[in-house]
């Protein structure tokens, strides 16, 4: 399979959104692709993340992944976290994931960070197995909560 990955800008809105309403309902949301292209706009109006998006070879999206900026405060440095990462079902095993984290690490490199972090289910084993394939490391020193609000 022949693919690209690129920068998303404002302009891919239209390839994006449905991409990123497949995502939500992977992880069990319902369908709302007016939501989804809702929360891109307004991540793209703020700068307030960074989409890398993979076409393939007639521009259709294959997959996408989303960073957010954010700081270590201990190590003083800048850090990114990958929250997103989806590949449509058509695409998957045929590399478009493992060159969406690839492209994550040299753009958050170019930019200065210092690490990527990412969470994933405690059941995702194939994309556990992804990850440590690219060099990630499961924390085993902190562990991590959240607060519904």
């Amino acid at each position: 399979m022949s693919f690209q990955i690129r920068q998303a800008t404002i302009l891919d809105l239209d390839t994006l959104a449905p991409l990123f309403d497949g995502y939500r309902q992977f992880y069990g949301q319902p369908a709302d692709l007016a939501r989804a292209h809702d929360f891109l706009a307004e991540r793209f109006r703020h700068h307030e993340s960074l989409i890398l998006l993979a076409r393939d070879e007639h521009g259709g999206g294959l997959g996408f992944t989303q960073l957010y900026p954010l700081f270590s405060s201990v190590r003083t440095v800048r850090t990114w976290l990958l929250n997103d990462l989806f590949v449509v079902s058509s695409a998957r095993r045929q590399g478009v994931a493992a060159a969406l984290l690839t492209a994550a690490a040299e753009h958050a490199r170019a930019l200065g960070a210092a690490s990527l972090s990412l969470s994933t289910a405690l059941d995702n084993a194939p994309a556990q197995a992804l990850y440590e394939s690219l060099g990630w490391q499961r924390d085993r020193q902190f562990c991590e909560y959240g607060l519904t609000l």
